[in-house]
């Protein structure tokens, strides 16, 4: 069975890009874009590392984007119309939030890579490639992308976001970890 992870991804991808949008125009949107879908894509990964995990979200479903609409102050402003919304319900609140404290630290970003490709959260064969080189603008961003995802790298502004469930991703990264308080 061939894990399917895109509607989560997109959805998750779109919601971020929509929360913290593009400084600038069509060039800055589309490198955002993709700087939130490769941090969103291996937030997927990671999270949902096997085939049977992808089925069992695809049974459970993602969760949606309440809670993080209430976290952002985006709530307010969506109104009523709910099937213009319908795609927040593929949302998935972990992989949002683990792929804002990617977006924030490029050393957990390159760390989250580097445990993909080297399959040891199980997730290399179920995914597809996860070579460094694939998620380049994630954890080596230039200056055109930095310029252009301002307000998607912006670590205080993502905070609420990556807050929300950080601990479980350094908990993925480094299982039995110490937390010093």
């Amino acid at each position: 069975m061939q894990a399917d992870l895109t509607p989560v991804i997109a959805a998750t991808a779109q919601w971020l890009t929509r929360a913290f949008p593009a400084s600038g125009g069509a060039l800055a949107s589309v490198l955002c874009e993709v700087q939130a879908r490769q941090a969103v894509t291996v937030a997927a990964w990671l999270r949902y590392p096997t085939a049977m995990d992808a089925a069992l979200l695809d049974m459970a479903g993602p969760g949606g984007s309440a809670r993080l609409d209430w976290v952002t102050g985006a709530d307010a402003a969506l109104g009523d119309d709910t099937d213009a919304h319908a795609w927040r319900t593929w949302v998935d609140e972990v992989v949002a939030s683990w792929a804002a404290c990617l977006l924030t630290d490029p050393e957990l970003a390159a760390r989250a890579v580097a445990a993909l490709a080297d399959g040891s959260h199980g997730s290399h064969g179920s995914h597809g490639t996860a070579e460094p080189a694939a998620f380049r603008r994630l954890v080596a961003p230039d200056d055109s992308d930095r310029s252009a995802a301002a307000l998607l790298r912006h670590p205080d502004l993502l905070a609420p976001v990556a807050d929300l469930h950080q601990n479980q991703l350094l908990d993925r990264l480094n299982p039995g970890r110490t937390l010093i308080a």
